[in-house]
């Protein structure tokens, strides 16, 4: 009997009903032409800074929307749906963006910084931000994504960090199925050197690509790839991510805190300014106290749940991921959790990149080799197998939920393995080509004005616009609250913020003074 089979036997119906899943969708805001939307973010949102479902990204202009979190796919999916519904209505003629890659960018530097208030951790936000545009450049950061969280109850340190190295191991299976950024606009590659070809003028793409957005031109950083995170333990990720946000790097200590005119250039010179910036398909996660730095919650208490960063928008629904996709998903990461987990190597790790590279880019081109064990193996074959294993997960939940839902699921991804043609990247091409005349551009503004459109006309009852404009208004309450009570010189912040005290453990860590950036 496998690993698999004999931690399924242990796991009772109770544990599977009590899975938790929340998420978090990025878009761009756009103009009715397609190009980014420079407006500031709209006042009938309410607060950036404090509103719990809507907010802000990298850019004033990318637009972040929140669940809470939730026992049920459906409800998950119902509040997302609401969210997206109140803020169309505050949208005027713009549109949300419905692809990864980015719509029509201006130059570099007039693409705008998210903005916050005049609080201490407002201008931290902003400072942060800043530091990820003098490091990466502000176009990287345009790119959106879906971040899944999940948490499944009873599950210890040592097993969420199985799980992980697990879905590392395997993510190119996702990339694979869900991966739907094939295409980018040419502005986006505008002076910078990339493997991407021509499809027509204002359109680049990779024939074969699944994920541009997981891809070399995607969220991926030279300085970061000398950071070699293992994940056999929390003490050992821990220890890898306070060093990466305490040691001085070089080529960012001579970009420097703040420039010849007094203003901030960003928060740190470290590899790393804070947790957030570092970047990765999954992070082990854990709710943070008012005051507290993400890696003291971890230390502290241990990890909570498990957050997934490598889903691309679907282009092709309204609200960016379907039911059956995280139904997928919820199969796929109990799998990580219950099949057998060696510890990670360096060697390993270096060729999990490559696969994600090579997935990335050439994810549908016939008979595509990954790296396997010191060995090779067909993304088809392997994938194929992952697809079996989770059978009787998926027969379990089906059993669990009395549905046939989970089972529908798999057998939809054995089918996307069989005929690639189906596949979101593949459709994305069709699409273009059949109706855009292969305009990356043309196709997503399309889409996006279809998403509106459908969107708009939902049901949306007069009760629930109250009940969310209500919660907008609280949060620029809320917002005038924190600016109020701020006494602290900014500088004096920063540097509590960013002291290496604050990743520790213990509760002298905690600082309620300091809101989380």
């Amino acid at each position: 009997m496998s690993i698999l089979q004999q931690a399924l036997k242990t796991l009772a119906p109770a544990r599977l009903q009590g899975i938790r899943r929340g998420i978090e969708k990025e878009s761009l805001r756009a103009t009715p032409a397609g190009a980014l939307a420079l407006t500031p973010h709209p006042a009938a949102l309410g607060s950036a800074l404090t509103h719990p479902n809507i907010t802000t990204d990298y850019s004033e202009s990318q637009l972040e929307l929140i669940t809470g979190v939730h026992g049920s796919v459906e409800q998950c999916l119902e509040e997302l749906t609401q969210v997206h519904q109140f803020t169309y209505r505050a949208l005027g003629d713009e549109l949300m963006w419905v692809s990864s890659m980015p719509c029509v960018l201006p130059t570099d530097e007039t693409i705008p910084i998210g903005r916050y208030g005049s609080s201490n951790v407002s201008r931290a936000k902003s400072v942060y931000r800043m530091g990820l545009a003098h490091r990466y450049g502000r176009r990287m950061q345009t790119i959106s994504g879906i971040h899944y969280n999940w948490s499944l109850p009873g599950v210890s340190d040592a097993e969420y960090f199985a799980l992980i190295r697990n879905f590392r191991r395997h993510a190119f299976l996702l990339l694979y199925l869900f991966g739907a950024s094939p295409a980018a606009t040419s502005s986006f590659v505008s002076a910078r050197r990339h493997e991407l070809q021509t499809l027509t003028q204002g359109t680049v793409y990779m024939p074969h690509g699944t994920s541009l957005r997981m891809g070399r031109l995607g969220y991926q950083s030279a300085a970061q790839s000398s950071l070699a995170v293992s994940y056999n333990g929390l003490e050992g990720y821990a220890a890898s991510l306070h060093e990466a946000l305490t040691k001085p790097y070089p080529a960012y200590e001579a970009i420097g805190i703040v420039n010849p005119g007094g203003e901030y250039n960003q928060l740190a010179t470290s590899l790393l300014q804070i947790e957030n910036e570092f970047y990765g398909t999954i992070r082990p996660k854990r709710v943070i106290r008012p005051g507290e730095r993400p890696l003291h919650a971890l230390r502290e208490r241990g990890v909570e749940y498990v957050e997934v960063r490598l889903l691309d928008l679907d282009p092709f629904v309204p609200i960016g991921i379907k039911a059956q996709t995280i139904r997928f998903l919820d199969v796929f990461l109990l799998h990580c959790l219950l099949s057998g987990s060696p510890e990670d190597t360096p060697q390993e790790i270096a060729a999990l990149g490559r696969n994600q590279h090579r997935t990335a880019a050439f994810g549908r081109e016939p008979g595509l080799v990954l790296e396997r064990d010191g060995g090779e193996a067909r993304l088809a074959d392997w994938g194929a197998e992952i697809v079996a294993q989770c059978a009787p997960i998926a027969a379990m939940l089906d059993a669990v939920h009395d549905t046939s839902d989970y089972g529908d699921a798999l057998r939809s991804a054995e089918a996307l393995l069989q005929n690639p043609d189906m596949l979101p990247s593949a459709r994305v091409l069709a699409a273009m080509a059949r109706d855009h005349r292969n305009s990356f551009a043309a196709f997503t503004l399309s889409q996006s004005e279809q998403a509106k459109s459908k969107l708009l006309k939902l049901p949306y009852a007069g009760g629930l616009h109250a009940r969310l404009e209500g919660i907008a208004r609280q949060s620029l309450a809320d917002q005038a609250a924190v600016e109020a009570a701020d006494t602290m010189p900014f500088e004096q912040y920063r540097q509590q913020y960013i002291s290496p005290e604050r990743l520790g453990r213990g509760k002298a860590a905690i600082t309620p003074a300091l809101a989380t950036v």
